[in-house]
């Protein structure tokens, strides 16, 4: 639970304690996406969310920028509960956490220009002022890297990587705090998602950004993030700083992610970890830990019992796993196998 005595001058940026979001399926049936999700957000900090699809990512991602409504759990900006808080206020603090959607194509409304893409948040909140705000639609174009050509010119008009460009220049129309981003670079040439990557960097730096980067692959947190969550069917097995989590993988299921990044150059060696079956329906997921089905080191108590986040070394990571692998011994993803 969030402490209310923490003010929000010390308290983090975004802290998610206890996330649950549920939805109902066919009949009575319920679909728990989300499942006692928790992790911190610090100030200007970079947090990667990574997982296979259907792990719960996306469904996390919304919730916070309250697109979804979470089912339980606490959701503090700045030490303010999201979730708790009036319609009113919560729309107030809605304003300053902002989501850049995966495809840039279908986010952006064919029939909008640019410049009424942009300023469609602006006018959301009454902030449209006329001349001044089409000036500040142009700089927000130039800091993405856009031309004012731009603002007369409809989404099928550009490149994908310059969609994408608009989709970000949106997403700081309000100024926020806090931007998460849905897979910003999946749909893009790997020559653009270059350039979309070190404008993220660069913007994060010049906006002084908190950021939640949602993505499937490794190479781009690792790149862009601080620190990384790791989650499997709603759950989360490992969180740590992204270097270690994604160098030395402390859970199973994190290892096989890392071994099947392609390596970084001839002479790094990796044995691919590929696991048996599919990920089960989160319809009905398996007792006790919920990779166990495709796990090579699970056992009777793996079925048992749920296991719970404990450390793992002394730098602060945590695991979820009754028989984590030797994140001491050094071993590069995808060499810890036992």
């Amino acid at each position: 639970m969030i402490s209310e005595s923490a003010g929000a001058a010390t308290a983090p940026l975004l802290q998610v304690s206890d996330l649950d979001v549920s939805f109902r399926a066919a009949g009575r049936r319920v679909v728990r996406a989300v499942d006692g999700v928790s992790f911190i957000v610090g100030e200007n900090e970079a947090l990667g969310i990574i997982g296979e699809s259907g792990c719960g990512k996306t469904t996390t991602g919304k919730t916070i920028a309250q697109l979804e409504r979470p089912s339980a759990g606490e959701i503090a900006f700045r030490g303010e509960d999201l979730v708790a808080a009036s319609r009113a206020r919560r729309k107030e603090l809605r304003r300053r956490i902002q989501f850049v959607f995966q495809d840039p194509q279908s986010s952006l409304n064919p029939r909008m220009t640019v410049q009424d893409i942009i300023a469609e948040p602006l006018r959301a909140f009454g902030e449209w002022r006329g001349k001044q705000s089409r000036e500040e639609v142009v700089e927000m174009l130039d800091q993405v890297g856009l031309s004012p050509t731009a603002l007369n010119r409809y989404p099928h008009e550009f490149s994908g990587g310059q969609r994408q460009r608009i989709g970000i220049a949106r997403g700081l129309a309000l100024d926020p705090d806090l931007l998460i981003l849905d897979e910003p670079v999946s749909a893009l040439d790997v020559s653009i998602q270059a350039q979309i990557l070190n404008l993220l960097m660069d913007l994060r730096v010049t906006r002084s950004l908190g950021m939640v980067m949602i993505s499937h692959d490794l190479d781009v947190i690792r790149h862009v993030t601080d620190r990384v969550v790791v989650m499997y069917l709603g759950v989360i097995v490992e969180q740590g700083t992204a270097e270690e989590v994604l160098t030395h993988p402390a859970h199973p299921y994190t290892a096989a992610l890392a071994s099947a990044t392609p390596p970084a150059g001839p002479a790094e060696k990796r044995e691919r970890i590929v696991l048996a079956g599919d990920v089960p329906s989160p319809l009905n997921p398996p007792s006790g830990c919920r990779f166990r089905t495709r796990c090579w080191r699970a056992d009777d108590l793996c079925a048992e019992r749920r296991p719970e986040l404990e450390p793992a070394g002394d730098s602060g990571r945590t695991v979820a796993c009754f028989h984590p692998l030797d994140v001491l011994a050094g071993r590069p993803a995808g060499e810890a196998r036992a």
